[in-house]
C-alpha cells in the first residue's frame, strides 16, 4: 500500500469526526424546522462516509473471503442507516415527533443486516445442544426486552403517539438488545476472523440505539432532537472507527487485540437481568388485585424461581471454572504438540499451521529453510549431547534475531526455518543473509569454539500455492544452495521444480539401468611420463540409455548421490573393475597392469560393511590388496569418524588410497598429516594453461604438489594432460605419472587390452 492509499482512510475518518461535531454545534446554534433539517444532515454525511469506508474494507483483495463478506453486509447496514438519517431529516422538516415508521423500518433493516453479517464470524464449533442453548438465551433476552419495552417504556409514551410508532420503537429496542448480545459474543470469541477490537467498537451502535428508543418514547422534544442529531453521527463514527481498526490490522500496521485476562461475556448478566426484570414486573402487576396472602404466594413463587436460577448460576460457574481448567490443559497440550522439545521453537507442524494461516488470509509470506552444513561431522565427532547443545544455542540465536512478525522454527535434525511477513525477493534475500551470518558466528561447547555454516533456501508464497508447496520449494532451493558449494543462499525459481522432477525420473531410470545392465566401464590409461609405458588405469562408468542415448556422468552421478543409488552403483563399478583386472592378469600375465583405480563415494565409505566387502571381492577375483587403488575426494575424508576408520582399515589391509582432485579443497595440507594417502592426483584445473605460464598461481600449486609428493614419498599423478607442452612442463616439475586425452582417451576393455602389448609411447 502506498502512502497516498494509507492516508486516504485517515482523511475519511477525520471528515466523519468533523461532520459529527459540526452537527452538534449546528443544533446548539440554530433553531426552527429548517435549521433542524440542517442539523440532522450531519448524520447523513457521517453515515455516507462510514458506508464508503466499510465498503473499501470489503474489497481488499488480500482479506479472507469470510472477512470480506462480513464487512460487505456491514456496508449494506450502513446504507440502510443512510436511509434512516434521510428519514430523520424528513421527519424534522415535517415536524414529526418520536420515531416515525419511515425512520424505524430502515433502522430495523440496518440492524438485521448487521446481525446477518455475523454468519461470516463463526463463534466456535457447536453441537445441536449448544445451538439450542444459544437460541434459548436469545429468546429469553428477547422476551424480557419485549416485556420491559411493552409494559414500562410504552407506559411513558404520550397517548397521542400512534400505536404503529410505539410498536416499531419497541421492536427497534429489542433488536438493539439482541444485537448487543450477538456483538459481545463475537468480540469475546478467540477464533473469530474479525478483529475483536473492531467488534467491541461496533457494539456502540446497539447501545446508542437502545438509549435512542427510550428517549424517543419518553423524552422531551428537545432531548429527542438532540439525540437524533448526535446519535446517528455517533453510530457512524463508531462504524468508521471499527473499519479503521480492521484496516490497520489487515495492513499489518496493528496487531489483533487479545486481552490478558479471561474474556468476559455480557450474555450471562443479561440473562440474569432478564429474569430479575420479568420477576419484578410479575410482582408489580399481580400484587395490585391480590390480598396479603395472595401477594405472599406470588412473592414466594418468584423467590423460589430466583433460588432455582441462583442455583443454576452457581452450577454454571462451577462448570465454567472446570471448563477453563480443561481449556488450559488443552492449550498446554497444543503448545507441546506444536513446539520443539529441544529448542522451544515451533516444530514442523506448528510452522506449517502458521504458514497455512498466513496464506489463507492472503498475507505476504516467505519461508527461509536453514540447514547447517556438515553438522553430521560435529555430531559424530563430539557426540549427540554436544550436537543437541549446539542446536539449542542456534535456536536461541534465531529467536533473538527474529522480530515480532517473524516466526522461527526447528523442523527436525539440523534444519531450521523462519516465516517472514514479506513477499519482496530483495527483503527475503536480505533476511537470508542476516540469518546466515547469525549461524556463522562461533558457538561454544565446553572450552571449544566451533564455526558453523548454513545453506539457506528461500521460497516466496505465490497466489494459489499451498503451504506444502511453499515448503517444498524452499527445500528445493536449499539443496540447490548445497550443490552450489554450501554456506550460501538460493532463491527458488519456477524451473527448479522441473529440474527436481527430472532428477527423480532420471534416478528411477538409473535404478533400472543398474538392474538391466545398461552401464559399462571405460578405462582411462595412466602412463609413466618418463618411460612412456602403460602404468595403470582408472575405471570410469558410462551410461548408454536406450532412449536418451549417452548420458553424461556429470548428469547421473549427482542424481545417484542424492538418491542413494551411488552405493549400488559404486558396488557394481568396483566388482566390474576387479573382475576385468583379474581377466587381464589371466590373459597377459606380467604384461598386464598391476593395479586399477576405482572411485568410491562417501556413502560407500560410511557403510560399516564396506571393508569386508572389499576383502571378499579381492578373494573372489584372486586379486591382492596391492592390485586395487581406491580414489576418494577431500570432502569424503573430512566427512566423519566412520569414514576415517574405514580408510584406516583399508590402508592397514594393504589397499592403496589416492586423494583425487587434490588442491581444490580447503584443507589439503592438513589432510596429508591425518590421511593414510599413497597417491596424490593433481586436479585438471591446475593443468589447464600450465604450459604458457601465464597463470603463476597454477604453476605454484602444481610445483608445490610435486614437491610434497616427493618429500612424503607419495606417487604424484597429473590429470587432464591434453598436449605435449603440458606433459613436458609437468615432467620438469617432477611428475612421474599422468593421464589425459593426449596419451589416450577412456577406452572399452578390449581396446584397452591392446595397449598392454603395445610398445611404449614416444615422449
Amino acid at each position: 500500500m502506498t502512502g497516498s492509499e494509507a492516508g486516504a482512510p485517515r482523511v475519511r475518518y477525520l471528515l466523519v469526526a468533523v461532520a459529527a461535531l459540526g452537527a452538534v454545534f449546528a443544533r446548539l446554534a440554530w433553531a426552527g424546522p429548517v435549521d433542524s433539517v440542517l442539523a440532522n444532515s450531519g448524520g447523513a454525511v457521517v453515515t455516507v462516509a462510514c458506508t464508503l469506508a466499510i465498503l473499501r474494507i470489503s474489497r481488499r483483495p488480500r482479506a479472507p473471503r469470510g472477512l470480506r463478506g462480513f464487512w460487505r453486509l456491514w456496508g449494506w447496514s450502513g446504507a440502510m442507516l443512510v436511509l434512516s438519517t434521510v428519514a430523520a431529516m424528513a421527519g424534522a422538516y415535517r415536524g414529526d415527533d418520536g420515531m416515525p415508521v419511515y425512520e424505524a423500518v430502515p433502522t430495523l433493516a440496518s440492524l438485521g443486516a448487521a446481525m446477518l453479517a455475523f454468519r461470516h464470524v463463526p463463534l466456535s464449533r457447536r453441537t445441536r445442544l449448544d445451538w439450542a442453548r444459544l437460541l434459548l438465551d436469545g429468546f429469553a433476552v428477547a422476551v424480557a426486552g419485549t416485556v420491559f419495552f411493552g409494559y414500562v417504556v410504552l407506559s411513558w409514551v404520550p397517548e397521542s403517539t400512534p400505536l404503529t410508532t410505539r410498536a416499531l420503537a419497541g421492536t427497534v429496542g429489542v433488536g438493539c438488545l439482541l444485537a448487543l448480545v450477538v456483538f459481545m459474543r463475537a468480540a469475546v470469541n478467540p477464533e473469530g476472523r474479525v478483529d475483536p477490537g473492531a467488534l467491541a467498537i461496533l457494539a456502540i451502535g446497539p447501545v446508542v440505539g437502545m438509549i435512542a428508543v427510550v428517549v424517543f418514547l419518553g423524552g422531551t422534544p428537545t432531548g429527542v432532537m438532540l439525540l437524533s442529531v448526535v446519535g446517528y453521527p455517533l453510530v457512524g463514527t463508531g462504524m468508521c472507527a471499527a473499519a479503521y481498526r480492521q484496516d490497520r490490522v489487515l495492513a499489518g500496521r496493528s496487531t489483533r487485540w487479545t486481552p490478558n485476562r479471561p474474556r468476559w461475556s455480557l450474555t450471562d448478566p443479561l440473562q440474569a437481568l432478564a429474569v430479575a426484570v420479568t420477576a419484578g414486573l410479575v410482582i408489580t402487576v399481580t400484587a395490585r388485585d391480590l390480598d396479603m396472602r395472595g401477594r405472599a404466594v406470588i412473592a414466594g413463587a418468584v423467590l423460589i424461581a430466583a433460588i432455582v436460577v441462583a442455583r443454576q448460576l452457581l452450577s454454571l460457574r462451577e462448570n465454567t471454572l472446570a471448563l477453563r481448567g480443561i481449556r488450559r490443559q488443552q492449550a498446554e497440550l497444543e503448545r507441546l504438540a506444536l513446539s520443539d522439545s529441544l529448542t522451544g521453537l515451533h516444530n514442523r507442524t506448528g510452522f506449517a499451521m502458521a504458514l497455512a494461516e498466513r496464506i489463507e488470509e492472503h498475507r505476504p509470506s516467505s519461508v527461509l529453510l536453514i540447514d547447517v552444513d556438515d553438522f553430521k561431522m560435529i555430531n559424530d565427532t563430539l557426540g549427540p549431547a554436544a550436537g543437541d547443545q549446539l542446536l539449542y544455542q542456534l535456536g536461541d540465536r534465531l529467536r533473538e534475531l527474529c522480530d515480532a512478525e517473524e516466526l522461527p522454527a526447528r523442523l527436525g535434525g539440523d534444519e531450521f526455518a523462519v516465516l517472514l511477513p514479506a513477499d519482496d525477493p530483495a527483503a527475503a534475500e536480505r533476511a537470508a543473509t542476516r540469518f546466515q551470518a547469525a549461524v556463522s558466528k562461533p558457538v561454544v561447547y565446553g572450552d571449544q569454539q566451533l564455526m558453523l555454516h548454513a545453506s539457506v533456501g528461500i521460497a516466496i508464497a505465490e497466489d494459489g500455492e499451498t503451504p506444502d508447496e511453499v515448503l517444498r520449494n524452499a527445500d528445493i532451493a536449499m539443496y540447490a544452495a548445497k550443490e552450489a558449494g554450501k554456506a550460501s543462499w538460493v532463491r527458488y525459481q519456477p524451473g527448479m521444480r522441473q529440474d527436481l522432477a527430472e532428477h527423480a525420473r532420471l534416478a528411477g531410470e538409473l535404478h533400472d539401468a543398474i538392474v538391466r545392465g545398461e552401464l559399462r566401464l571405460l578405462y582411462q590409461p595412466v602412463y609413466d611420463l618418463v618411460t612412456g609405458r602403460l602404468h595403470g588405469a582408472e575405471a570410469l562408468v558410462r551410461w548408454q540409455h536406450p532412449v536418451r542415448g549417452f548420458v553424461s556422468p556429470g548428469d547421473f552421478i549427482p542424481v545417484a548421490e542424492r538418491s542413494g543409488l551411488i552405493v549400488p552403483l559404486g558396488a557394481w563399478v568396483l566388482r566390474e573393475a576387479c573382475e576385468q583386472l583379474a581377466a587381464w592378469h589371466g590373459t597377459f600375465g606380467d604384461a598386464a597392469i598391476e593395479a586399477i583405480n576405482v572411485n568410491v563415494a562417501v556413502r560407500q565409505l560410511r557403510g560399516p560393511e564396506f571393508v569386508d566387502e572389499v576383502a571378499a571381492l579381492l578373494g573372489e577375483t584372486g586379486l591382492t590388496s596391492r592390485n586395487l587403488i581406491l580414489e576418494v575426494t577431500e570432502s569424503s575424508v573430512v566427512d566423519g569418524w566412520q569414514v576415517r576408520e574405514t580408510l584406516q582399515a583399508l590402508h592397514a589391509m594393504g589397499v592403496k588410497l589416492a586423494l583425487d582432485d587434490f588442491g581444490t579443497g580447503q584443507s589439503s595440507l592438513s589432510l596429508l598429516r591425518a590421511f593414510p594417502v599413497d597417491v596424490l592426483k593433481l586436479d585438471k584445473s591446475f593443468v589447464d594453461g600450465i604450459a604458457d605460464g601465464a597463470d603463476r598461481g597454477r604453476l605454484a600449486v602444481a610445483a608445490a604438489v610435486a614437491q610434497l609428493a616427493e618429500y612424503l614419498e607419495l606417487k604424484a599423478v597429473a590429470e587432464g594432460i591434453e598436449d605435449p607442452e603440458q606433459r613436458d612442463r609437468l615432467r620438469e616439475m617432477g611428475y612421474r605419472y599422468g593421464q589425459g586425452y593426449y596419451m589416450a582417451k577412456p577406452l572399452p576393455a578390449d581396446e584397452f587390452a591392446t595397449l598392454m602389448t603395445a610398445p611404449a609411447l614416444t615422449l
